[in-house]
């Protein structure tokens, strides 16, 4: 059975910074991509970053680029959101999500595709709440 928790999230001020763990179990990263993403109040859920299982492959939206880091530690099936600088519009709902790894063929090499569509996400945690005060 799969599960995937979410925790780290709390209230900070504008500038400051949080971590977010992504606790997995029921899967194996060696074929999976594990993607975060946020919900803010009365917005649709959007996707920030995602990252190979196998060989930690990143990827980020224009969003989250310099500021947000994503890593994994396979050995612990648990991946991390690094968040720093944060701004008020960061404020959200944040999400874990794992998918199958989706390959795509570059001069006969098989490349990770990165996604932050939801829709390439099949399992999904309940999430943690992050508040950004200015």
């Amino acid at each position: 059975e799969v599960h995937i928790v979410e925790s780290g999230g709390g209230l900070v001020q504008a500038g400051g910074s949080l971590r977010l763990s992504c606790a997995t179990s029921g899967f194996s990263f060696d074929d999976v991509v594990i993607g975060w993403f946020r919900q803010a109040p009365g917005k649709e859920r959007e996707g920030i970053s995602c990252i190979s299982g196998p060989d930690g492959t990143t990827y980020y939206e224009d969003s989250v680029k310099g500021r947000f880091i994503i890593s994994s530690d396979n050995a612990k099936n648990t991946v991390y959101l690094q968040m720093n600088r944060l701004k008020p519009e960061d404020t959200a709902v944040y999400y874990c999500a794992a998918g199958t790894l989706q390959l795509h063929v570059v001069e006969g090499r098989q490349v990770f595709l990165p996604t932050t569509r939801a829709r390439h996400y099949k399992y999904w945690g309940q999430g943690t709440e992050v508040t950004v005060s200015s």
